[in-house]
Order: C-alpha cells, then structure tokens, then sequence
C-alpha cells in the first residue's frame, strides 16, 4: 500500500485528497486531506467515488476509428491522427476554415492539458465557430463583468468566511459545493456563518438542502430574479441607503433605470411580497458587511446578464464590493491568464444564421444546430469536440443529436463512447484522471481563500499511451498544417517562447532584462504542462515555483482575500459603469415584460449532490437515492393535475414522459427536472442501466439571455398532464423515462 495526495477535479471545490492504492495501482480508500489548509480534510460523495471514475471499465485505453463498415475499431494512435487529418483537410481544402466547428466542454477547466491547449487549438483551427460549455452556464456573469468592470474575467466571489449577511440567489452550494465560487466544506462554511451571529437567506423556487440551513427561504418564481434584485436596487436608492465607496460612472442613470421597478411592481412578477423584498435591502445596507451571490440559476435565465449586472450593483451600492466580508477577487498564485487589461467589447463577430454576436471569441452553442443543418457559405461540415457532450447539455439536445450525423466529419477528445462521441469519425481517449498531473487555473482564480496546490500524476502512463497534453498538441499541429509527424513538444516550446519574449520585455517582470534561453532553462516539470505552470508561477505576484508546490504537496495557504479591484478594472472611463447603455437596454426588456401574464408552469433544473452534468452517472457507488432522474411536482399541483406514477411533460420544443416525484420542496407552479441525463448509444453500462430523460428536448435553442446568447434552462415554460397507456395495439409498449 502506498498513500497520494491530490486535488479533487470533480466540481469548483478543489478539495484535497488522501488516496491508498496497492501495489497494483488500484485505489483502495480516497478520504479528505486533513493536512491541506483549505479544505481540511472535507470531502464529498463525488470526491470519495474518485477512484471507481479512474477505474471505470468502460472508459476507452486507445483510439477508435469508425471506418466504411460503420462499425468501430480500435487503431494505433498513428493511424488515429491520420484520420484526422485526411478528415480535418478535406473539409478545410472543400470549405474553408470556418466549416469547421470547435467545442470545449466544461472538464476541459479541470484538466491541465485541457485549459493549457485548447486556445492553442482554436487559433490553429481558424474558425470563428468556436463554442463551450460557458454560453451553456456561465456567460451571463462574464459579460456584466465586462461592462461593469472592462474585464470579463474580473469576477467576484463572497468573502463567505467574514461576511456578517450572505443572499444567496439560484445557487444551492451545500449540494454543488460552489460554482464560479471555490470554497471547500460551503455547508461547514455557512454553518460558521450563522454561529458567528450571521445571516444566510435564500431565495430559490425550490427548498434546496442550501435553503434549508439557512434564516429564511424566501420562494421566487423561476428567471424573475432580475425583477427581485432591482426592487431591491429601487428601494437602496428611494431610501438613500446607499454607501457607495469606489468611483463609479452612471448612478443617475442607474437611478432612473430603476424608478419602474419598485418593491409593489416586481413582487407581482416575482411573487416575493413586497414587504420582504424592502426588507433585504434594507438588511443588506444595515449589516456590518454583506454578500448577495447568485450562480446557475441567476445565469440560465432569459435575463441572466441582468441578474448578474444587478448582484453586483447591489455589492456596490451597499457599499460591500471589493472589501473584507463582502465580495472580493482572489489574488492567484499563477500570473492573471487571459486578462488583457483592454476594455470589454463583444460582436467583433455574429453567426451566419441568426447573427447572434460572439463574446470571450466564442459564439452561443444555442445556434451551432443552426450552423450545421442551414447550408451555404460558411456551414459548419465537420466537429472538434473537446471533453464534452452537448447532445445531453446543450438546449434542444435532440436536434443537435439529429444534426450531428449530417457532418462530413467529427473527431472527439473524450475517455468515452457516449451519446455526443457516437457521431464521431475518431474519438481520442485521455489516460485517466490518475495518470494526469492536476493544477486548477481556473478554480483557484475564484477561490474565498488565496491558495494553492499541485498534484503530480499518481501512476505512470502505458506503454504507447498518449498525455493529454500531447493529444491536444498533435490535434493543434494537424489543425496549423503541421501534419502527423511533427513534434508535439514544438508546441509547447513555441508557447513558452512566445510567453518569455514578452516577460523579459516587460518592465516589472521578474524576466525584465533577461535572456529568454537563460529563463527557460531554468524551468522545471516533467511535461508541457508542468512547465507551463513553473512559468506562471514565476510570473505571479506571490513569488512561487513549482518546486515549492512540490514541496508543500497538501497545498499552500496564500492568506485571506484583499482588496484589488484597482488593478482589475479597465473600462475606458476607468470607474465602475453602474449602467452601461448595453444593460441599461436589458432594464427596457424588464420593463416591457412587468405587464406579461405569467406562465401556469415553469420548469428549473436541479442540482444534485451525487451528480455533476453527464458525466458522473456511471459510478455504482454514486447510483440511487436522490441522485435520480425524476421530476419533483409539489403535490397540490399533483393533487390537481390529476397525475400518477408517469406524467406527460410538454414545452414549445418537445415532449417527455417522466416519473413524477410529489415533493413539498418545490414552490406550486414549478417542476424540477435534473440536468445532464438521457444516456442513449452509449457503452457505458451503469448509466445505460438508469438512462433518465434529456431535459433538453423540452428546452429551446431559439430563446437566449439576449446580451450573452446563454442557454435558457430555468424558467422554462411546460404543461403538464396525467400518462395514459397506449391503447393495445398487438404490442405492449412499456413507459419508460424516454423521449416521447
């Protein structure tokens, strides 16, 4: 036996493991790091079953090729790259570079082969199809950062070890553990919250295990939560409780913005009662300090981008933006990546269909069905897809299926043969999660705590088994014109280069004045990756290395957050833009839709503490108990609708048959249906085995949260109706959680 440490890359938390494995390389106990400062010893289901995800039998060790006889075959990797490239050419050759499309998925942000090439891999493609997981979740926080700030990337999160009042809004962290939010133990942390004389409220359709620890649950009706925060930005104002304490562009504005917005009208639109929504704000102008946090559930709205532009007005108005015990920007131990100090700006391109514009250099993956299927100049042939599987993730899963098997080719980088990979020609597996070393980039940059912490790879790769850094640099060579035989360290090499040619240039750097082969010589690791991390350590403010991770294996406590936005912000006015005339036109929308009628059902997803998108549903210990796919009905609306086991789920954009869970959870007038299910033609047996239904076939592509492109997952408006059996027919057809 033999013990290992390593950060967890299953969710935003970034806890620290203490695994044991034999002499065999098999994991026999994954337990929670005492040792490390920031997580101390906490762990989860997720984090526990680490070892069954890296031991997973279906997983796939070497490349497949689906050849003339539509059948798959395994191949040597040679043979593998090859066919992407005869693939990957004939189209570019046929139809240009922008026929080909690019997706990342979310684990590419838990991989460091992942995050460290995939921009190296889109510039090499060319193409402005570029999509991810990001217009899936995250894109609306994004884009109100970076009209409020100038920077995108500059995105706050709750000094939740300090605050004395926490409103936390479509985020359920005791059971997602944080989302854009790393904070290891979230249930331990707001447990602390409350015992030091604080207060934690919750606003959410549904009692979520996170409002149920919580003051006060306060129900809201699903995507109305810009309606809610701008009575509470009426009243800050109508009130003078404000106390503002950074110089800040468009208050007047901001003022007459939210003149309409009054506590009596948005209660009518939100059902929370006027009284309570004049009640926080003026909690959150009297605490000592206060936090408003909002996440996927404030994001996959129709009005995300304004959700997220008015939590942090409200930070800002309360004066608690940027100051201990509100919110505040971690301070990373690696240089800033992809900040560069330029103001935000957005359309620079828009998609040939329905010209939606691009923002970070990527379109709405709500419109790549419509790049596919629509024909003409610029349509999109052929499929890079990274560690993703938009079939189950993306809005209108079922026609993105469909449109899939009309490309002329489709590579896939993924450990499996699942419902997206199944369309592919190649698909290019990644050793396990075991075999990889482990940095979090992103996870760190949006972290409560300053901190850091790297994990070597715990086993060696195979024989002939490829890193996924070397995967994502030969697909990058290929994709530049470099063909199959050229070097994938050159890659790495290059990215180096051009990084210290830059450093030893700048004044301030700690390269100022050196030779660039001086300080790459210098540098330690025993992959691409690795050395890329030595680098940006050296580069940031904290004056790490990589042998000082390597030194501290349970991670390093880098202190607690301070303030920064200075450094951050960079508009062109250089303040903070309260209302910027690209948001202020979302408070038009607003307006125009306080007199719609509201919806008599509306559907939400739901997170789940033993699941994580699609990709966690084939782990034997993780099956079962509230980890099912079911639709949470409250039961006077169950009572009412006359409904029994199965139920028939209806929206503008498809039909489901579903097993009707009676929960009191869940406010009247709202369903729940979990995220990241509907297993299909896939060769993995245990989620096979509890397939559950896409709730993106009740989703629709065409409705987006219009400044960012973001997903509508939230907020969806279905009928519902009892399940009646098919008259017999001389078959017996057998309900089941499928697509009807």
């Amino acid at each position: 036996m033999r013990t290992a440490h390593r950060t967890c890359p299953l969710c935003d938390a970034v806890c620290g493991l203490r695994l044991t494995l034999d002499d065999t390389g098999r994991v026999t106990s994954v337990k929670g790091d005492p040792d490390d400062p920031f997580s101390k010893g906490f762990i989860c289901p997720k984090g526990a079953s680490l070892g069954h995800l890296d031991e997973d039998p279906d997983r796939l060790r070497v490349p497949l090729v689906r050849k003339q006889d539509d059948e798959w075959h395994e191949v040597s990797w040679q043979e593998a790259f090859e066919t992407v490239e005869r693939g990957l050419k004939g189209v570019i050759d046929r139809h240009g570079r922008d026929a080909v499309a690019l997706y990342l998925g979310n684990p590419t942000f838990h991989t460091m082969g992942g995050i460290l090439y995939r921009g190296a891999l889109g510039q090499a493609l060319g193409t402005r199809n570029v999509y991810s997981a990001s217009t899936i979740d995250q894109m609306p926080k994004h884009v109100a950062c970076g009209y409020l700030f100038g920077d995108p990337l500059a995105i706050s999160v709750p000094d939740v070890d300090r605050t004395d009042y926490l409103l936390v809004l479509g985020a359920n962290p005791v059971e997602s553990n944080g989302s854009l939010c790393s904070a290891p133990d979230f249930p331990g942390r707001l447990k602390a919250l409350r015992r030091r004389g604080g207060k934690l409220l919750v606003v959410d359709p549904r009692r979520t295990r996170t409002a149920a620890v919580a003051d006060e649950h306060l129900p809201v009706r699903p995507g109305t939560d810009a309606f809610l925060l701008f009575g509470i930005v009426h009243t800050l104002l109508a009130e003078d409780l404000t106390t503002i304490g950074l110089d800040v562009a468009g208050l007047d504005d901001l003022r007459r913005l939210a003149d309409d917005f009054t506590p009596d009208v948005v209660s009518r639109v939100c059902g929370v009662p006027a009284e309570s929504i004049a009640r926080l704000a003026r909690e959150l102008a009297a605490a000592p300090t206060a936090a408003v946090y909002s996440r996927i559930g404030g994001c996959t709205v129709e009005f995300g981008t304004a959700t997220q532009w008015l939590v942090d007005v409200i930070n800002i108005l309360t004066g608690n933006f940027d100051r201990p015990g509100g919110v505040m920007f971690t301070r990373t131990a690696t240089m800033d990546l992809g900040r560069t100090g330029e103001p935000y700006t957005t359309g620079r391109w828009h998609s040939r269909v329905r010209g939606l514009p691009e923002s970070l250099g990527e379109l709405p993956v709500a419109t790549l069905a419509d790049e596919i299927e629509t024909p003409g100049e610029g349509q999109v042939r052929a499929l890079v897809a990274v560690a993703g599987n938009p079939v189950l993730s993306a809005p209108g899963g079922p026609r993105l299926d469909r449109a899939l098997d009309d490309l002329d080719f489709m590579v896939c980088v993924d450990p499996y043969l699942n419902e997206t990979t199944r369309h592919a020609n190649v698909i290019l597996p990644p050793p396990r999660i075991l075999q990889m070393p482990h940095y979090d980039f992103l996870l760190l940059s949006v972290a409560v705590r300053n901190y850091t912490r790297f994990s070597p790879a715990i086993l060696p790769l195979e024989p002939g088994q490829l890193s996924e850094a070397e995967i994502m640099s030969r697909l990058t060579l290929i994709a530049s014109g470099q063909g199959t035989d050229a070097d994938p360290s050159a890659l790495t090499e290059m990215m180096l280069d051009q990084i210290l040619g830059g450093a030893t240039q700048a004044p301030g750097s700690p390269f100022e004045g050196r030779e660039v082969a001086e300080v790459r010589a210098s540098l330690i690791g025993d992959s691409g990756p690795e050395l890329l991390l030595d680098l940006f350590l050296r580069l940031g403010t904290h004056g790490l290395s990589l042998a000082d991770l390597l030194e501290n294996p349970h991670g390093i406590d880098l202190g607690p957050l301070t303030p920064r936005l200075p450094e951050l912000l960079c508009t062109e006015s250089g303040r903070v833009e309260l209302a910027p005339p690209r948001l202020a036109e979302e408070a038009g929308r607003l307006r125009e839709r306080l007199a719609a009628p509201a919806p008599e059902l509306l559907l939400i997803g739901r997170r789940q503490l033993r699941s994580n998108n699609s990709w966690l549903h084939n782990v034997p210990t993780l099956v079962g108990g509230s980890n099912q796919c079911t639709l949470h009905v409250h039961p006077d609306d169950v009572a009412r609708l006359g409904l029994g086991e199965l139920a028939v789920i209806r929206s503008a954009n498809g039909e489901l048959v579903v097993p009707v869970e009676p929960n009191d959870a869940i406010m009247p007038g709202v369903v729940s249906l979990p995220h990241g299910w509907g297993h299909a033609g896939t060769t993995q047996r245990v989620a096979a085995e509890h397939p559950g239904v896409n709730a993106n076939a009740l989703t629709d592509e065409s409705v987006i949260d219009v400044p960012s492109g973001n997903a509508v997952f939230n907020g969806v408006p279905v009928t519902l109706a009892p399940y009646e059996e098919p008259a017999l027919t001389g078959s017996f057809p057998v309900p089941s959680t499928a697509a009807v």
